[in-house]
């Protein structure tokens, strides 16, 4: 099966920053802290929160950390109140939506539209990139450990929608309310996950010149170093002949 096999693609490329797992790792707490305090502590009562901790579990954060981020949440420790904010961006056909938990909104507005403008990029108009975008379970495995095969099995008992393997990732794609499903049946089967989390696809992926491919991938790069910023999408394909 095949579909969505390029956006692991592009969610490797664009994703370099959250490769340093105290990155990624900060940025899961903040999802589970922000979940937990909107809907509560208690991930059965609470699908945001739900959804952040399978996420927590597919990056191999610590039953520990993700404790601590719920009670932070909570309250029942001392945390810090985030803010959620969005951005939508152009940088040519290339469009991009930011997402932000940040405890100081005028920061984090401030750092999004330096690095936008650096990069030549441009805000644009509220749901002129969201509506570019639709939102899927992604679950990724070490095509080098399992087989596609073996994991289409169990995916697709759990109810995915797809099944590719490319360069060496298997992807498990799920619409949102099949996700939990998915991955509770991978997790059953024994499957260890490389990530797994609710995302934003394009519909209708544009391919750009490697130069400007390049580009877009360096600003989705430092928005992601940028500590306030949580997520970052965009509708590019990145053609398979792409090199840095």
């Amino acid at each position: 099966m095949s579909g969505h096999s390029k956006w692991a693609k592009i969610k490797r490329s664009k994703g370099a920053a959250d490769a340093q797992r105290g990155n990624l790792f900060t940025k899961l707490i903040k999802e589970i802290s922000i979940a937990a305090r909107m809907g509560g502590g208690d991930p059965e009562g609470n699908p945001r929160l739900r959804t952040a901790v399978i996420k927590a579990r597919g990056a191999n954060m610590p039953k520990d950390n993700i404790d601590r981020a719920i009670k932070k949440g909570t309250g029942e420790l001392e945390g810090v109140n985030y803010e959620e904010l969005t951005y939508e961006a152009r940088l040519g056909e290339a469009a991009i939506l930011i997402e932000v938990l940040t405890d100081n909104r005028n920061r984090a507005a401030a750092d999004v539209r330096n690095i936008l403008t650096r990069a030549g990029a441009e805000l644009a108009k509220a749901g002129s990139v969201s509506r570019l975008l639709t939102r899927k379970g992604i679950i990724t495995l070490d095509g080098e450990k399992y087989t596609e095969d073996k994991v289409m099995e169990a995916a697709l008992d759990g109810g995915a929608e797809d099944v590719a393997l490319n360069d060496g990732i298997i992807e498990v794609t799920t619409a949102p309310e099949d996700f939990e499903t998915a991955a509770a049946a991978l997790e059953k089967a024994g499957f260890e996950t490389n990530g797994a989390e609710i995302s934003m696809v394009p519909e209708a992926p544009v391919v750009l010149d490697a130069s400007t491919t390049g580009k877009v991938l360096r600003l989705i790069e430092k928005l992601e170093e940028n500590d306030d910023v949580q997520n970052v999408y965009s509708n590019i394909e990145v053609p398979d002949d792409y090199e840095d």
